[in-house]
């Protein structure tokens, strides 16, 4: 009986990433706003009634493929953290912010289902909150090990109704930084998706072409906003 059920959990997880995969790829070709369960179905040789046993509904599929994509952009920035060398947090900030662009680049479609205009009619559920926030977390982590090796400057103080937010922010979160830092951080991670954001959605075209030094050098310009000591960077 358990080889029988471990060979249906098998197939059950081959026939859910086969699902997973046409809906990326429809989602290439048509927008998340177009996604359609039974066109799914159809391209996968599957009767709709089987598919909704994977997947409810169309929301359901949206969550699992952003869950997905959150949790990939996580793990890319979690690695470039780690191997990006330790007494250096500038090193540290600008590879996971490189990490995050590459990301983008090599997945632009599965990037506008998280980071671009809101699906018409979804509504993203609590599952999402933990994956969203891998990426965040790399960075801050950055952050907090510069602080604790000195490495971190105090940015200017932020304004009384930012600051409430923020604290607010830190009594959710297990990371040991100031307000002031915090904010500048909020500040600076708006910054960074936008500088991305540009790049993959054409705002750059005509207008940047040097694309790889202009971003290193707003990321290293965040970096310092967010009292990072710039000069600690190795050369690239």
């Amino acid at each position: 009986m358990p080889a029988l059920q471990g060979a249906r959990e098998r197939a059950r997880a081959e026939v859910t990433s086969a699902i997973k995969e046409e809906a990326r790829r429809r989602l290439a070709e048509e927008g998340a706003a177009k996604l359609s369960l039974r066109a799914v179905a159809r391209e996968l040789g599957m009767v709709s009634s089987a598919l909704y046993r994977y997947f409810p509904s169309r929301d359901d599929l949206l969550t699992a493929l952003i869950i997905d994509a959150y949790n990939s952009l996580g793990e890319a920035a979690e690695r470039a953290r780690t191997t990006a060398p330790a007494g250096h947090p500038v090193a540290r900030w600008l590879a996971v912010c490189r990490a995050i662009r590459a990301w983008a680049r090599a997945h632009p479609h599965e990037y506008a289902l998280i980071y671009g205009s809101p699906v018409p009619g979804y509504q993203a559920p609590q599952d999402t909150t933990a994956p969203a926030s891998r990426t965040a977390l790399a960075l801050l982590a950055v952050l907090q090990e510069a602080g604790e090796e000195g490495l971190l400057a105090e940015p200017p103080a932020s304004a009384p109704a930012v600051a409430q937010d923020v604290e607010r922010l830190l009594e959710r979160l297990d990371i040991e930084l100031s307000v002031s830092a915090t904010a500048a951080f909020a500040a600076a991670w708006a910054q960074l998706f936008g500088l991305v954001s540009f790049e993959l959605f054409g705002q750059y075209d005509g207008v940047i072409e040097a694309r790889d030094e202009f971003f290193d050098q707003a990321a290293a310009g965040l970096a310092r906003a967010i009292g990072l000591r710039v000069h600690d960077a190795p050369a690239a």
